[in-house]
């Protein structure tokens, strides 16, 4: 056994007779329901290697087809429970943005800020607190581990990507999340590796592959994108995790690409969209394009002075009035007006009127992205302002002050 062990050969291993003696292998054994004669020597005097011995060990222990049947049928007395919630939106109706046991999809086009969003999410997973004030994590306990693989970015966006979640959560080296870029590797050695990872990880609950096509050769290889979903469905279901994968969207249109893109929006439980705003390009919005439970309610985000995602309470009001940056100030909506009002008036309560003109035209292109107006349009919103009272001039030529209209001053 020493010689053996220095080895590392199993030639002159013979087990015990006792141990053979209620062991003896039929020659004849099933394998997917048929008779097959048996290559298997009950004496193991062929084992002359580790992996011979696996291989016997895996043939004997195979199950059938009748056996494999039978652990996958639903019967209508079983009791099952539903998955799981890994994470998900709050306030109002709370609302499952994924759960254990499936796996979801992000598409947006390129630049639409999608891993931003994954900042969000894996943010969410393993804080303790909500995030933004509308998202919690819901891992288990004993499933805690986020493992977050980047095929697309060198290793410097993504340390940066790193950084920007602790910073999110304000803590300096998360313990429960381990990030890899992947970028250098061949997709079947992208694939390979975050098998093993998945695998091999203690306690995983939640898995980021942001750039999912980089596992294939191909987007429009069918069988290989019936491999990659089916991969997804069966790490999910056996290590009882939630995977977000994520995809660009074709250009010409919304769709996401290639036959990958199919095959994943079909499996997926939540498929949600990362698109730039027409008439606000700093802003992001997500939406959910299809759904298995209630679909989440439609948010905007954008990055703040400190390059982290924020949301935007006021998304709807800083953009409806942007579907032409030649628009009149006087066709938008009086909420709209009293908040370029509100900014031109933000640190003098007098002005006058030749400074008005100039701090209007301010306040619009702060508010609309840099988009200018001319003064005359300018000056005919004045007069319409006027008119509403919502601009105030005590007597002719004197200074105009905001009018006494409610919320102005919050």
């Amino acid at each position: 056994m020493e010689e053996q062990k220095k080895g590392g050969n199993l030639t002159d291993f013979t087990p015990p007779q006792s141990q053979l003696q209620d062991k003896q292998l039929p020659k004849e054994y099933i394998i997917n329901g048929a008779k097959k004669e048996s290559e298997i020597n009950p004496q193991f005097d062929d084992l002359t290697n580790s992996e011979t011995l696996i291989s016997h060990i895996e043939e004997l222990t195979k199950k059938t087809d009748v056996e494999i049947l039978s652990s996958l049928r639903i019967n209508p007395t079983d009791e099952i429970l539903p998955p799981q919630k890994a994470y998900e939106q709050i306030g109002g109706n709370d609302t499952i943005l994924g759960t254990l046991g499936n796996f979801s999809l992000i598409i947006g086009k390129a630049k639409s800020r999608k891993s931003f969003f994954i900042n969000i999410a894996v943010s969410t997973v393993i804080s303790e607190d909500p995030i933004l004030g509308q998202f919690r994590g819901a891992l288990p306990q004993d499933q805690r581990k986020v493992l977050y693989f980047d095929t697309e970015q060198g290793k410097y966006h993504v340390h940066l990507a790193l950084k920007r979640v602790c910073d999110q959560i304000d803590i300096k080296e998360p313990k429960d999340l381990i990030v890899y870029g992947l970028r250098s590797k061949k997709p079947s050695e992208r694939l390979r590796l975050i098998e093993y990872a998945i695998y091999n990880t203690p306690n995983l609950g939640f898995v980021i592959i942001d750039g999912i096509k980089d596992l294939v050769n191909s987007i429009n290889d069918e069988s290989e994108a019936t491999m990659i979903a089916s991969k997804l469905l069966k790490w999910t279901e056996e290590k009882n995790i939630h995977i977000i994968t994520v995809l660009h969207q074709n250009k010409s249109d919304n769709n996401a690409r290639g036959h990958i893109g199919t095959e994943l929006i079909n499996k997926a439980e939540t498929v949600l969209s990362v698109t730039k705003n027409e008439q606000d390009k700093d802003i992001s919005v997500v939406e959910a394009q299809q759904c298995r439970n209630r679909e989440p309610r439609s948010f905007a985000f954008e990055i703040n002075e400190n390059g982290l995602p924020e949301l935007v309470e006021d998304f709807e009001i800083r953009t409806s009035t942007k579907k032409d940056a030649t628009n009149s100030l006087l066709e938008c909506g009086r909420e709209y007006q009293i908040e370029i009002l509100r900014i031109a008036f933000s640190r003098d309560k007098l002005i006058s009127y030749g400074n008005l003109v100039i701090q209007i035209k301010l306040a619009y292109a702060k508010q609309y992205s840099g988009t200018q107006m001319g003064n005359n349009k300018i000056k005919e919103f004045i007069t319409h302002c006027k008119n509403e009272e919502l601009l105030i001039q005590e007597k002719l030529k004197a200074p105009y002050q905001i009018g006494n209209i409610q919320g102005l001053d919050k």
